[in-house]
């Protein structure tokens, strides 16, 4: 019942949205259709074979950058496309241990962000939000079969992974359930985990139940539109959240994907090292290499919160899958 109340209220949403568009004059878009989540069309990941004794449920970042409609159309061929590539650039590092679950959402296009707004109160933003609670929702009740899960996103997928977490998490089950939420290159700040008590902050590498986020960037940048005041960080390289510099000797390997081909271009290991910074609440780190960062202000390196630390995020998940395992 509850999955038929929420696609009931998810065509009643886009109704609205058209008649406040067409009110406002604004240039009629059509609203892209609503994901029906019991379709295997709608998953950009849905594994029919469950073997390994965790799942993994992703959202993807931001690809689309249309205007005209405001949100992704799920069934665009060339998007789908791109998502699967982002299943091997970000999501690999949880697939070789969990099951990878990951819906198609209609996320709002990158001509709508502003960076000074709160997201979550944007009406587009919430539509591709919607869809990820309904998919959740679906994932929980038909697919999961009783597993632990993790969670994992990044950017405009962590904006929408912290509002699944903030909306949902209250609940005792879901939290028991959880062996670790990777919301990354978005920020989660100390007032969240103040507002939302049962949203806790990783503090090493192997604690379960917890959050873990980071923003990276280089020495001395600004403008960051990811990165708010008072956001937790923890060092993927050390897996600690004070000051103590981990050298690039830790580093296993950094592998840089065509995102949207899902290609490898290169891998190096001892790519560079990484520090928190208090002050900014950013994960600082020196790229021995001029690389290109996208839209993003200068030394903002928010496209390489995976890829520099690839290899270090893959083996944290192995270990944090073993020791929620050990709990049990």
């Amino acid at each position: 019942m509850k999955i038929l109340r929420q696609a009931g209220y998810c065509v009643l949403l886009c109704m609205l949205l058209a008649a406040e568009s067409w009110a406002a004059g604004d240039n009629p878009c059509e609203i892209p259709a609503c994901p029906d989540y019991s379709k295997d069309i709608c998953w950009a990941s849905r594994p029919t074979v469950t073997d390994k004794a965790v799942d993994v449920f992703y959202v993807y970042p931001t690809i689309y950058p249309g205007t005209c409609p405001k949100n992704m159309d799920i069934f665009n061929k060339e998007l789908r496309a791109d998502v699967q590539g982002l299943l091997k650039a970000q999501a690999g590092v949880y697939s070789s241990s969990a099951n990878l679950f990951a819906p198609y959402y209609r996320q709002v296009s990158f001509s709508c962000l502003n960076p000074n707004e709160d997201m979550a109160l944007n009406t587009y933003f919430r539509i591709g939000a919607d869809d990820v609670h309904r998919a959740f929702d679906y994932y929980m009740s038909f697919l999961n079969k009783g597993r632990p899960f993790i969670l994992a996103s990044h950017s405009q997928g962590s904006v929408v992974m912290l509002d699944l977490l903030k909306n949902r998490f209250h609940d005792p089950k879901l939290q028991k359930q959880l062996v670790a939420a990777y919301v990354i290159g978005y920020s989660v700040t100390k007032d969240d985990l103040k507002n939302y008590p049962w949203i806790k902050a990783a503090q090493k590498a192997d604690d379960t139940g917890v959050v873990i986020s980071w923003n990276t960037q280089a020495p001395g940048a600004t403008g960051s539109p990811v990165l708010r005041p008072g956001a937790i960080c923890i060092n993927p390289l050390n897996w600690t959240t004070d000051e103590t510099p981990a050298g690039k000797e830790l580093n296993i390997g950094a592998v840089f994907f065509d995102d949207f081909k899902g290609t490898v271009k290169k891998e190096v290991p001892h790519y560079t090292g990484a520090k928190v910074d208090k002050k900014t609440s950013a994960l600082v780190t020196t790229p021995p290499e001029k690389l290109e960062i996208g839209h993003f202000p200068k030394g903002v390196l928010h496209k390489f919160d995976y890829a520099f630390w690839y290899r270090n995020i893959e083996r944290n998940v192995k270990q944090r899958i073993d020791a929620y395992l050990k709990k049990l």
